[in-house]
Formats: C-alpha cells, structure tokens, sequence
C-alpha cells in the first residue's frame, strides 16, 4: 500500500522555498473512483520586474480602453483599431498572468514557453506602440456639450496607452533575454 498522503503543512515544512502545493484525493465505493488533483501557484512571480510589469500592464492597460468606452469613440474609427488593440491584448495579458501564477506553463511542457512569451510581447508591443499614436494622434476638441468629457478621456487614454507601450517594450525585453537563454 502507498505511504498516507501527507498535509500541505507537512510539506511546506519539509520543502519551505518551493512553490505552495495543495493535493486532495477523493475515493468512491472502495477505490472504484479515485481523483487527484494538484493546484500549485507562484507566490514569488509578482515580486520580480516581469510580474510587475505584467500587473501594470493589465491595471493601466484596463484604464485606457475604459476611458475610451466611455466616450462616444465610435463616431471616429481610428478609436475602433485602439480599442481593439487595447481590448486584445488586455484579454491575452490577463490570460498569462493566470498561466504565470498558476504554473500552468510547467504542466504543458510541448508548448515552447519562451518563444510564445517573445511573440506576445513584441507583438503586443508593436500594436501598442501603433495604437497609442493613433489615439494621441485623434485627440481633437469639438464644439458641443461632451467635447470637454471626450477631449479629457482621450488624452487621458493616449497617457496610458504610452506607458503601456514602454511596460510590453520591458517585457519583450525580459523575453527576450529568456528565449537567448534557452536557445
């Protein structure tokens, strides 16, 4: 018979800077149904350059395309590609701070990690960078009641859009030094 399964405590005093592993086992009617499963995240991922800029990302990046939803952008279409952009990539980003937490990239070993995180930046990067000039480049004042509430958010979003831009512009570089690590 296998040794008893020991408790997260026991394991965390045995093994105490490795990441917090938490396993359950289920059984039913005499070991007919028996699961495991096993949840482990990364406690220390949002302490290092990499995981602040990705948090900054996703906090700054949610202010740009909010401040836009909030107008009326779909009068003009240059605001449709920074929303687009903006959206995307705040979605994508939000995905690979879950598979960075949860350790999920660990679990799936076939996909090549360090190449995806490259092309993810340096795209988000790229489009970004385009999609920051087109929104500083179509901030306008107009000439009726919500010009002032426009004006305001656009050039708001253009600020944040930039700084956006310069957070995937250190985390292309962070991949990057990776990926040369590993090839």
């Amino acid at each position: 018979p296998p040794p008893p399964p020991q408790s997260a405590a026991e394991l965390m005093e045995e093994r105490p800077s490795s990441p917090a592993v938490v396993t359950t086992q289920s059984s039913y009617s005499e070991d007919t149904f028996s699961s495991t499963t096993s949840f482990s995240y990364d406690r220390d991922f949002l302490r290092t350059l990499p995981g602040i800029l990705l948090l900054a990302e996703i906090v700054l990046g949610l202010l740009v395309w909010t401040l836009i939803a909030g107008t009326e952008y779909f009068r003009y279409p240059a605001f449709g590609w920074v929303m687009f952009v903006t959206v995307f990539y705040w979605i994508l980003t939000v995905f690979f701070l879950i598979i960075y937490i949860t350790m999920t990239y660990t679990r799936i070993p076939q996909v090549p990690w360090t190449t995806v995180g490259l092309c993810f930046n340096g795209s988000a990067f790229i489009l970004y960078l385009s999609a920051a000039i087109v929104d500083a480049s179509s901030v306008t004042k107009e000439n009726n009641h919500y010009s002032h509430h426009n004006y305001n958010s656009w050039a708001a979003s253009s600020f944040f859009a930039f700084l956006v831009t310069i957070c995937y512009a250190g985390n292309t570089y962070f991949s990057f030094v990776s990926w040369r690590s590993r090839t």
